[in-house]
């Protein structure tokens, strides 16, 4: 390791610090594969600090009021869009992202949501006080529920940052974040923007691993733990959780379906799954990597999908004809490599299926048909720039296919037949149903799923109120 490289730190109680033993961690620009940065590898000592910073400002920020809140919120957003470039540079640099693309696709909906959960601040709303036994009035209260312990992963850096933070602090939390290990870049810049806004304490970065994650899930301190990330790693926090009865927000892994019918348009439907489904290469847990096409039109389907992953370009962050960056690591390129080199027979690769260039962790856009149900492809989330077409022969098949798997986050259907799509959209058992399109997020609407995508909501009121708990106050009338 090299005097050049950038040097992370941790950001506890308004400080920037390294870890309290001096260990650090290199971090990669996947784009290169060379080192770029050294971050911390934070211990107990250092979760400890953090959490002992985030559990001293809580009563204060937890008394502010929603108006202070909302406005401490609104400055942040004002910050990071005044900062736009910088934040767009290091995200980059972090991931691989195309410059263009995580500035017109990233930042604006971050900012927008910031400010969306800046308003939810104010907009908490419970029963109406009333009198449900004779002389007594019940009201409810809603409050935080204290330090919330936060693990955002490596696909978007810097917005599930933003998912974490914003609506814990919103509702008067105070926050002990660890981005990932492989992505801390952008976290850190955002604490240093962060810096000048909220007092000491009420937002905390610790940089790490997964031991600095399980230390964080597993202290007395936090009332929540929330992850963003792997099936596995769910499983984990949830056990870990489990001990103490901590609350415990999941938002994990997904295999979303694409049904195709058809009286679907063609033409525009695979040039929308395209996008839908190589976009950031694939690391989207809502990505659309799974396509059921009706048999009529299957292999006109598959023959346009083919030709829009042959068109879709991925390359270098400043290439802006590129739709795509590299995958995020080493491990992540070998395991989506594994699942096309284990492919059974009847499988067969229409497009790509293999790295691009020796530099970076780059794959080509691909499409693979002949699956069956069953087949470990299918069941398994890929994670990587990969679509896989199946046929089915009428919407009772699609729908057994479509919910055929462990996961259950998002899920697109693609018809003209009103009927049929209210009808797919009851019976899909996702957290989310796109019709005619599919990945678009707002800010006011819930993502989550059910089964093992984890439970809980993030964005929307209802990704609010996650953040808080509950109280019933009786008063009696007669003194």
């Amino acid at each position: 390791m090299t005097s050049e490289l950038r040097r992370l730190r941790n950001y506890i109680g308004g400080e920037f610090k390294d870890a309290a033993d001096g260990r650090t961690t290199e971090v990669v620009n996947p784009a290169t594969g060379e080192v770029y940065a050294s971050a911390p590898l934070s211990g107990q000592d250092d979760v400890d600090a953090a959490m002992a910073a985030a559990a001293a400002a809580f009563p204060g920020w937890r008394d502010t009021t929603p108006a202070e809140r909302q406005k401490a919120l609104l400055k942040i957003a004002d910050a990071f869009e005044a900062r736009a470039e910088e934040l767009v540079a290091t995200e980059s640099e972090n991931t691989g992202k195309p410059l263009g693309l995580t500035a017109s696709e990233e930042l604006p909906p971050m900012v927008d949501q910031i400010r969306f959960f800046a308003g939810a601040a104010r907009l908490l709303e419970g029963r109406s006080a009333g009198e449900y036994m004779e002389g007594m009035t019940s009201i409810v209260r809603r409050e935080p529920v204290g330090v919330c312990a936060q693990v955002a992963p490596w696909n978007y850096p810097m917005m599930m940052a933003v998912w974490k933070f914003a609506p814990a602090i919103a509702a008067g939390n105070t926050v002990v974040l660890k981005p990932s290990d492989t992505t801390p870049a952008s976290t850190i810049l955002m604490a240093e923007i962060i810096d000048s806004i909220l007092p000491k304490g009420v937002f905390n970065v610790v940089c790490g691993d997964r031991e600095t994650g399980k230390a964080m899930v597993e202290h007395a301190t936090p009332a929540m733990a929330s992850i963003t990330g792997s099936v596995r790693a769910g499983m984990q926090v949830a056990e870990s959780a489990a001990k103490d009865v901590k609350r415990v927000h999941l938002e994990l892994g997904g295999k979303a379906p694409v049904v195709v019918f058809e009286d679907a348009d063609i033409a525009k439907a695979a040039e929308d799954i395209a996008v839908a489904g190589f976009f950031n290469a694939g690391q989207d847990c809502t990505a659309a990597t799974r396509v059921l096409v009706h048999e009529s039109i299957h292999d006109e389907f598959v023959a346009a999908l083919a030709k829009n992953a042959a068109d879709t370009k991925t390359g270098q962050p400043d290439d802006e004809d590129v739709l795509y960056g590299p995958l995020n690591n080493p491990n992540q390129l070998k395991q989506v490599a594994g699942f096309i080199e284990r492919l059974p027979a009847h499988a067969k690769v229409e497009a790509g299926g293999h790295r691009v260039g020796e530099k970076g962790y780059f794959y080509a856009p691909t499409v693979v048909s002949g699956l069956k149900q069953d087949d470990e492809i299918i069941q398994n989330e890929v994670f990587g720039p990969v679509i896989t077409v199946q046929s089915f022969t009428d919407e009772s098949q699609a729908l057994e296919y479509a919910n055929g798997v462990e996961f259950a986050l998002a899920s697109s259907v693609w018809t003209k037949n009103h009927g049929r799509a209210m009808r797919m959209s009851k019976n899909l058992d996702f957290g989310c149903v796109w019709i005619n399109t599919h990945i678009p997020l707002v800010a006011e609407m819930p993502h989550g799923g059910y089964k093992k995508s984890g439970y809980g909501k993030d964005l929307s009121a209802y990704g609010f109120e996650d953040y808080t708990r509950i109280k019933h106050v009786m008063t009696s009338l007669d003194g």
